[in-house]
């Protein structure tokens, strides 16, 4: 009893000394406590950051004004409020590993991400990009398509929220399933005449229809954007990270037909085109390319389909555009508009018939170009600029932009801090961006491209003079000074591939969870949702029980 008593006497006389102690040297104390420790008075002023993925969305937006130029009024207007990057370029050459590397902050030659999503699986000491939010004390919100999109590929760690649109996809692992039995299709289907009468066998390819307009409301990505709208109309009280990745406008280009209708199919520009373009490619590159030419980019020119398959993709980045709008609309009317960030990054580029390619995964400008655009309190307004940069770069910009604490990786990028604040005066730089396999990779700035598969396999593109990259300098002599330049820029050491894992033998549901476990998985794939409308195809779908 004796030493509670001393205590308490030693805390009053301690109230009693700090009451004569002047407010002013008070408040300067809490202000030195505060700026020691982030999550206190500091709090309160971080800027928010709202962060947009879209997918497979190339160069094609207005504010870039690139050739056929889509109708994008909503990622204009938040160009025009803030710094739109001309040059900016993809980690990864296809979703997975540009995903892996943005959240990472690690390029795939060090992870082994190449072609997989799952660095948290075999490098778990990985903190994410949500993560860093999360240990500053942040609210996390996620939503749609962040990572990869099949079952098991999001990183759970760190969200305060993650939306999925549906109970059944939070207990099957987390797959996002943007098409499914409670999501519109246009009718017939498959509806492009690329796909129609045919059984579709992978994915959802070279597919493109109008559904009814009264079914907006009802597709995934929608959704996803009025759960985004929701989080903004609330109240918060601490800084908070909101995320929103969309499916469009990656196959199939379906969307409601206000957006078709945006477009005279017959008034689309088809991209720049050059007859004889791969005959100076490497020859072990030259014949994968000419074979894809002809499985996709021939076919269509064939039917007379090519405007009619631009025409769905235009439709569907517009559509992804107001989505990106309707985001914008809230955070503009909310009580948080002048101290938020906003990003929006698409996760790489895509082919419309550029070098006779209709897709992704190609180390040229069509694959590696994409909409990079900030806004918000440190950025610039009204600003473009050419500098070279990386969307690997996002990871160490927010960290110095909101004062986060650094992750244990080391972040292999630059921050674009500087830059975004004065965007006149920033440098160009060469960014790097792995292939599929070790040691494949291409380095590029503002006037050159450099492509090196092996010793044997390489391209060189002078993008100031040849914008189209039609025409290959590698093999010239005079430019062995240029390649052994941009060679020097590379890595020279290369991680193994990340291992491989089967969502049907490794994956383990637990509940509303799920971890990878070689072996021990439980995991069940939901049945295709493909709602043929020939009778025939329909019968043998059932008969698959799907």
């Amino acid at each position: 009893m004796t030493m509670k008593h001393n205590h308490e006497d030693t805390s009053s006389a301690h109230a009693k000394k700090l009451m004569n102690i002047p407010t002013r040297f008070l408040l300067c104390i809490v202000l030195v406590l505060a700026s020691c420790n982030g999550h206190l008075l500091a709090a309160d002023t971080r800027p928010n950051v709202v962060f947009l993925a879209v997918d497979d969305m190339n160069d094609f937006v207005g504010c870039l004004e690139s050739r056929p130029n889509a109708i994008t009024p909503n990622i204009d207007r938040l160009a025009a409020r803030g710094v739109c990057f001309t040059n900016a370029h993809t980690a990864g050459v296809f979703c997975a590993p540009s995903r892996a590397s943005i959240f990472s902050g690690q390029y795939a030659s060090t992870t082994g991400c190449y072609t997989t999503p799952n660095y948290f699986v075999h490098r778990p000491e990985i903190e994410s990009l949500q993560m860093s939010f999360a240990n500053a004390g942040y609210s996390t919100f996620g939503a749609g398509k962040l990572f990869h999109h099949p079952a098991g590929a999001i990183d759970q760690r760190g969200w305060t929220e993650y939306f999925l649109r549906n109970q059944f996809q939070r207990e099957g692992g987390w797959a996002l399933e943007s098409w499914s039995s409670d999501t519109p299709v246009p009718q017939p289907f498959p509806a492009s005449v690329y796909n129609q009468g045919k059984e579709i066998t992978g994915g959802l390819f070279l597919e493109w229809g109008a559904i009814p307009n009264d079914q907006e409301e009802e597709m995934a990505d929608t959704i996803r954007a009025n759960w985004a709208v929701e989080q903004l109309k609330r109240k918060h009280d601490k800084p908070f990270f909101l995320a929103c990745g969309f499916y469009a406008p990656h196959y199939p280009n379906y969307c409601p037909q206000k957006y078709f209708g945006l477009y005279d199919r017959d008034a689309i520009e088809t991209p720049a085109f050059k007859e004889d373009d791969l005959t100076d490619l490497p020859d072990k590159i030259r014949k994968q390319r000419q074979n894809r030419k002809a499985q996709h980019y021939d076919k269509l020119v064939a039917m007379g389909a090519w405007k009619d398959a631009l025409h769905g993709y235009l439709a569907c980045t517009s559509y992804a555009d107001a989505m990106v709008g309707r985001i914008l609309d809230a955070l503009e009317s909310s009580p948080d508009a002048d101290n938020t960030i906003v990003v929006l990054w698409s996760d790489h580029g895509y082919h419309l018939g550029e070098k006779g390619q209709w897709g992704k995964h190609t180390l040229w400008e069509r694959t590696s170009n994409v909409p990079f655009v900030w806004a918000g309190p440190g950025v610039a307004k009204g600003a473009r600029t050419d500098v070279t940069v990386s969307l690997i770069d996002i990871y160490p910009t927010l960290v110095e932009t909101c004062n986060l604490p650094a992750p244990r990786q080391e972040l292999e990028a630059t921050s674009l801090a500087s830059t975004l604040k004065h965007p006149t005066e920033a440098r160009d730089r060469t960014v790097y961006l792995p292939y599929i396999n070790p040691g494949e990779y291409t380095v590029m700035n503002r006037d050159w491209r450099y492509i090196h598969y092996d010793d044997k396999n390489q391209e060189l593109y002078n993008i100031k003079e040849d914008p189209h990259e039609w025409s290959n300098l590698a093999s010239d002599p005079q430019y062995a000074d240029v390649i052994t330049r941009l060679r020097e820029l590379a890595p020279t050491e290369f991680a193994d591939p990340e291992p491989p894992l089967n969502s049907r033998r490794d994956l383990v549901v637990e509940g509303e969870t799920f971890r990878w476990e070689k072996g021990k998985g439980n995991y069940v794939p939901h049945p295709k949702y493909l709602p043929y409308t020939d009778p025939a195809l329909k019968q043998k779908q059932s008969k698959k029980g799907r």
